[in-house]
């Protein structure tokens, strides 16, 4: 399979007769989306496809229902929820909960960015990615397809190419000399001379270097990592600029690090082969299952239903071939990595016809692969939005929930995290109002003074909180301000059982808040969301019967998308 895609043809083009239309049509948007960074005008959308408006909007609007993509304005753009798709393949293939730990704890030795690759046709495509602080940092995207001839990592995986794979590479080459299907690169002229005596030189010596081919002023080294069946596993990288190393004083300085912490990662992936089903090896915790609401086409027991009800609500704007197709690869994930065409339809509550043609189809698309009668996800997966939404901050996860939740109560919200002994807002959505509470972003407050501080601080150990309380100087902001330590004490603990925190006219008279702790897959409180007013236009029950639950299904929603996001990914939270 090659690596490109070419998003400008006709995706029902060449497909086997079983394969489903609409469900090649829906990849085809995604993949066009993803190409161009995840947003796209509708009327852009409707010519890089060049299906009709209707079509466009049909599926788009499936799509949406699904809470693969949302509209803004005139924009269709990506939405966290799409992940979940890329991260049946990375949860499936196992390597980055297996070797991540390894991966970072490797970058944090050699202060360097470390990757792990896997191929994808002839081109490859990270699975994991550890990057250092630094004013030029060096960071990939995880998914985005690279060409081999310009990477170490394809240099390894070319060594074990057939003839039949170097044919294809050939033809890619003919083609597109430039790479210009390959939306992740800067169009130029692919160093492509001498590739094959590359390759063949580091299936001799076990590693390959790439000097600033994938980028000017960019080196590499990477060395295989090696399955239970002796062929490569994925290759672990390290990325260097070249104002610390050159192509020769990198692979002097570390490659002995990375072949030693390579045997490291063999050795974990051959307990994991010898470990019982469902058990993971010693060297790597389980990993946490993504959360997948029962209402939504994420849960096989109720697809049936979910269909149903959005095919009665949306009517010939819902593609329930394109729908079901899509939940197909939901199936993947925690469990075994091949499943039978059976275990799909079990899994997924479709009908085996029904779950097969979608399998042949997403095997026309180079997202499945078929052998002895079991499935597998590929790498092409991540081609379906994984790249862009994986490089985003809780602050871009926050602000359409921030701006529904605006619009619903008619009210600012803003979200903050925790800085030392103050909170800063890092996202924010102001209302239409003549009096309106007006803070910018950037702006920090004292935490114990602040609705939003305060659930942050309640989250910390309590060893931790008595000390902050001990050591912050605290002054009274107004004649309501609470500065006692052992009152304030008292006010987190019964923020930390309560779950939400009310601050009326500490922070500023006339001013009332009330806030609800954001947290991370681990439970951790990593920002807060809060919604703000003049005292005048809610009472202090009103804040909590009216606009606490609208603020907790808000939050809800955010943690959602931040769980599904972090899955593979580091989210900054801002």
């Amino acid at each position: 399979m090659s690596p490109t895609h070419d998003t400008t043809a006709d995706p029902a083009a060449d497909a086997p007769p079983e394969a489903v239309t609409p469900l090649l049509r829906g990849i085809g948007v995604l993949r066009r989306l993803s190409d161009a960074g995840g947003r796209m005008p509708v009327g852009d959308l409707e010519r890089a496809t060049r299906l009709a408006r209707s079509t466009v909007d049909r599926i788009t609007g499936t799509l949406a229902r699904m809470g693969y993509v949302r509209f803004e304005g005139r924009d269709v753009v990506l939405a966290p929820r799409l992940l979940d798709l890329g991260n049946a393949y990375l949860a499936s293939v196992r390597l980055p909960d297996l070797l991540g730990g390894r991966a970072d704890a490797l970058a944090e030795e050699l202060d360097e960015s470390v990757s792990l690759a896997v191929p994808d046709g002839d081109g490859i495509r990270l699975v994991h990615q550890s990057t250092r602080r630094r004013a030029m940092a060096v960071s990939f995207r995880i998914g985005d397809l690279l060409p081999a001839e310009r990477t170490a990592p394809g240099v390894l995986f070319a060594s074990e190419w057939n003839e039949r794979a170097w044919e294809r590479w050939r033809e890619r080459r003919a083609a597109d000399p430039r790479g210009r299907d390959l939306p992740a690169m800067a169009v130029r002229e692919a160093a492509a001379e001498g590739f094959e005596e590359r390759a063949a030189a580091a299936g001799r010596s076990g590693w390959a270097v790439d000097d600033q081919l994938v980028e000017p002023g960019l080196v590499a080294l990477a060395v295989p990592v090696r399955g239970t069946d002796g062929r490569i596993a994925c290759a672990l990288s390290t990325v260097s600029h070249t104002s610390r190393h050159d192509a020769a004083s990198l692979r002097e300085a570390l490659l002995p690090r990375l072949r030693s912490a390579a045997d490291a990662m063999e050795r974990t992936l051959r307990e994991a082969s010898a470990a019982p089903p469902g058990e993971p090896p010693s060297a790597t915790p389980a990993a946490a299952p993504t959360e997948t609401p029962a209402a939504t086409p994420g849960a096989p027991t109720g697809l049936a239903a979910w269909t149903g009800a959005s095919k009665q609500e949306l009517g010939r704007g819902f593609v329930e071939s394109l729908a079901r197709g899509l939940t197909v690869l939901t199936a993947f994930g925690e469990g075994p990595a091949a499943l039978s065409l059976t275990a799909v339809a079990q899994a997924t509550g479709l009908a085996r016809a029904t779950a097969r043609r979608a399998l042949i189809t997403w095997e026309h698309v180079g997202c499945v692969t078929a052998e002895g009668g079991a499935f597998r996800l590929t790498p092409g997966v991540l081609s379906l939005g994984f790249a862009p939404l994986s490089r985003t901050t809780l602050t871009r996860i926050a602000q359409p929930h921030l701006a529904a939740l605006a619009e619903r109560v008619r009210e600012s919200t803003s979200l903050a995290v925790l800085v030392g002994d103050e909170v800063q807002y890092t996202g924010r959505v102001e209302t239409s109002r003549i009096m309106n509470v007006d803070i910018t972003l950037g702006t920090r407050f004292p935490a114990y003074a602040t609705s939003m501080g305060r659930v942050l601080l309640a989250d910390l150990p309590a060893t931790e909180r008595a000390a902050r309380l001990a050591g912050t100087e605290r002054r009274a902001l107004t004649p309501y301000t609470v500065t006692g330590r052992a009152e304030l004490g008292a006010i987190l603990e019964r923020v930390g059982r309560d779950g939400y925190a009310l601050v009326d006219e500490e922070l500023e008279v006339g001013l009332r808040s009330i806030a609800v702790p954001v947290r991370d897959r681990t439970g951790r409180a990593v920002a807060a969301v809060n919604v703000a007013l003049h005292a005048s236009r809610r009472s202090r029950q009103e804040c909590v019967t009216e606009v606490l639950p609208e603020l907790a299904a808000t939050v809800a929603g955010i943690e959602a998308d931040l769980h599904v996001t972090e899955r593979f990914a580091r989210v900054p939270t801002y």
